[in-house]
C-alpha cells in the first residue's frame, strides 16, 4: 500500500519514496540510495529480537510498573473466582497445613519440646515459608502459562515473574491478619519489635523475586522443572525449622550442620519474623540470659524452654540480619542477570 492509499507493485514503494524525496528539499542523500541498515540507523530503528542492554532493560521494566501491579491485582482477584469460599482459601490453606503439622509434629513427634508457644511458632513458620514456596512454584511455570500473552505483546518478560511474586505478597499480607490474631491470641504482646516485620518482609520479597526470575528461566527451557520443584520445596521445608526449633536440636549434631540449617534463606526469614512478633521466642533464645553451664545442660536434657536462654548463642540476631540482606541482594542480582541473558528466547517455538 503506497502513501497515496493505492496498491503498488513490489519495489514501487522505494521509487515512490525516492520521488517524494526528490520533490522536497534537498537533503544531500536520497532514501532510495540508502541501505536498509542506513535507514534503520537514521530513524533509530532496532531489530525487535535484539536484547536491550541491562540498564535499558531495567528501565523498561520500571516503566511498566503500573502494568505489573494491575496484572497482579487482577490475577489475585480472579484466582479463586470459581471456588465458593473465594479469597478465604488464601488463609484457609496455610491454616489447614498448620493444623496438620501441629498434629503430626507437635503431638505425635513432640517437636514442640523446647518451645514455649508452639502454636504461634508453627503458624509463623508455615505462613512465611509458604510465601517463598508459592513464589518459586509459580515462577517455574509463569513463562509457559502465559505463552499466549508473550507471543501477542512485546514487553519485558521479567514483568511476569515480578507480577506473580506480587500476587503472593498480596496474599501474604491478607493472611497476616489471621497470623497476627493467632499470635496475639496465644499470649504474645504487641511491642515495638513488630516494626522489624516490615524490613523482614521486604528482604524476603526481594529474595523471592530473584528466585522466581531464576526459576522462570529454568521452567521456560524444560517443562520437567515445574514437576520437580514442588518435591524439592517439600524437602526444603523440613530443613528450615518450620515445624521445630533448630536451636533445640540434639547437642550431638555437629555445629556446622546447625549453621547450614540456620543460614539457609527460608530459615533466616522465618527466624527474623519470629524474633519480631514473638516475645517468648526472644526471651528463650540462646544468649538472652548470662551463660550458665548447669542450666544449659539441663535444657539439653529436659528441653525446658526457659533454660535455653542460658546457653551460648550459636547464631546472633545481627548475623541473621546480615544473612537476610546477603541472600536478598545476591539472589536478586543473580536472578536479574540470568533472566535478562535469555530475554530474546522467551516465546519462541
Amino acid at each position: 500500500m503506497g502513501n497515496r492509499g493505492r496498491l503498488i507493485a513490489p519495489g514501487s514503494l522505494r521509487d515512490e519514496l525516492a520521488g517524494e524525496a526528490g520533490d522536497g528539499p534537498a537533503t544531500g542523500e536520497s532514501l532510495a540510495g540508502d541501505s536498509l541498515a542506513g535507514l534503520a540507523a537514521r530513524y533509530g530503528l532496532q531489530p525487535s529480537s535484539a536484547r536491550p542492554g541491562l540498564t535499558s532493560y531495567l528501565a523498561m521494566v520500571w516503566q511498566r510498573r503500573h502494568f505489573i501491579f494491575a496484572y497482579a491485582t487482577a490475577r489475585n482477584v480472579s484466582m479463586y473466582t470459581e471456588a465458593r469460599l473465594g479469597q478465604l482459601w488464601q488463609v484457609l490453606t496455610p491454616l489447614l497445613n498448620s493444623a496438620v503439622y501441629y498434629l503430626i509434629f507437635g503431638v505425635l513427634f513432640k517437636a514442640n519440646r523446647g518451645i514455649s508457644n508452639y502454636t504461634a511458632f508453627l503458624v509463623t513458620g508455615v505462613f512465611i515459608f509458604a510465601f517463598t514456596e508459592r513464589s518459586i512454584v509459580t515462577g517455574s511455570t509463569v513463562m509457559r502459562a502465559n505463552m499466549t500473552l508473550i507471543r501477542a505483546l512485546h514487553f519485558p518478560r521479567a514483568c511476569l515473574p515480578l507480577a506473580y511474586v506480587l500476587v503472593e505478597l498480596q496474599q501474604l499480607l491478607l493472611s497476616m491478619l489471621v497470623l497476627f490474631a493467632i499470635v496475639l491470641g496465644t499470649g504474645e504482646p504487641l511491642t515495638w519489635y513488630w516494626l522489624l516485620l516490615v524490613p523482614t518482609l521486604v528482604l524476603q520479597a526481594t529474595f523471592n523475586v530473584g528466585a522466581a526470575l531464576i526459576m522462570a528461566r529454568f521452567g521456560a527451557g524444560a517443562q520437567d522443572i515445574s514437576q520437580l520443584v514442588p518435591f524439592l520445596l517439600r524437602v526444603w521445608r523440613y530443613f528450615c525449622g518450620v515445624m521445630y526449633s533448630i536451636a533445640s536440636l540434639p547437642a550431638e549434631l555437629p555445629e556446622w550442620a546447625k549453621n547450614v540449617l540456620s543460614f539457609n534463606p527460608a530459615a533466616v526469614y522465618i527466624s527474623l519474623t519470629r524474633y519480631a512478633i514473638m516475645a517468648s521466642y526472644r526471651a528463650d533464645a540462646p544468649g538472652a540470659q548470662p551463660y550458665n553451664a548447669a542450666r544449659c545442660a539441663l535444657f539439653n536434657a529436659k528441653k525446658i524452654p526457659s533454660l535455653q536462654a542460658y546457653c551460648h548463642p550459636e547464631i546472633s540476631v545481627s548475623e541473621l540480619w546480615l544473612a537476610g540482606i546477603g541472600w536478598a541482594v545476591v539472589t536478586l542480582v543473580a536472578g536479574a542477570l540470568y533472566f535478562w541473558q535469555a530475554e530474546t528466547r522467551y516465546g519462541r517455538g
